[in-house]
C-alpha cells in the first residue's frame, strides 16, 4: 500500500485559507482521498464552530499537558493562543495510504515540513494588505490591538511564500478554489 501525502495549506490571517480548505473538502472529487486533520486550539470558538469538527477546543492546561506528552506533530503559540496538529491521527492516516490535509499557520507549516520534507506546500495570500485588514475587520472577532498584531505578523509571513511549492492569490474565491483543486488533483 502506498503511503499518503501531507498537503499543507498555509498563509497569513485573512488570506482565506480556512474558507478554501473547507471548499476543497466539500468537493466530491476528493471524497475518501483527502482527510482533514483537525487541529487543536486554546482560542475561543467563533460563531458556528463545533468542537471535533472545526477544531479540538482545549483549555490552556489541557493543551500544555498534551505538549508534554508528545501529542502534537507541530504546535505553536500564535498571538495569545496555542494551535497544534495531533500527531498520532495524522501518522495513522498516512500509514493507511490516506492523504492528510493540514490548514495551519506558517510557523506550523515550517515544522511539519522539517519532519515531512515531501509534504506539498500551498501558500494562500490575499491580493493586498488592505484586503487582509478588511477581511479581519469583517470577522468581527479582533480587538484593535489583535488586528494590529495580526497585520504585522501577516507582513512577515508573506516573506515565507517563496518557500512553498505553490502560491495562490485569493482575489476571487471561486477562481482560487478551482486552482487549489487542480493543484491538489495533480498531487494525489
Amino acid at each position: 500500500m502506498r503511503k499518503g501525502k501531507i498537503i499543507i495549506i498555509a498563509g497569513p490571517s485573512g488570506s482565506g485559507k480556512t474558507t478554501l480548505h473547507q471548499r476543497l473538502l466539500l468537493s466530491g472529487r476528493f471524497k475518501r482521498k483527502l482527510i482533514k486533520s483537525i487541529s487543536a486550539t486554546t482560542r475561543v470558538r467563533r460563531r458556528g464552530e463545533r468542537d471535533g469538527r472545526d477544531y479540538l477546543f482545549l483549555s490552556r492546561a489541557q493543551f500544555l499537558q498534551r505538549i508534554k506528552s508528545g501529542f502534537f506533530l507541530e504546535w505553536k503559540k500564535v498571538f495569545n493562543d496555542f494551535y497544534g496538529t495531533p500527531k498520532k491521527a495524522a501518522e495513522k492516516l498516512l500509514k493507511a495510504g490516506k492523504n492528510v490535509l493540514l490548514c495551519i499557520d506558517v510557523q506550523g507549516a515550517r515544522e511539519v515540513t522539517r519532519q515531512y520534507p515531501e509534504a506539498v506546500k500551498i501558500f494562500i495570500k490575499a491580493p493586498s494588505m488592505a484586503e487582509v485588514k478588511r477581511r479581519l475587520i469583517a470577522r468581527g472577532s479582533e480587538t484593535k490591538k489583535d488586528l494590529a498584531r495580526r497585520l504585522a505578523v501577516a507582513r512577515r509571513e508573506l516573506r515565507e511564500a517563496k518557500r512553498y511549492d505553490y502560491v495562490l492569490v485569493n482575489d476571487n474565491l471561486t477562481e482560487c478554489a478551482k486552482k487549489l483543486k487542480a493543484i491538489v488533483s495533480s498531487q494525489i
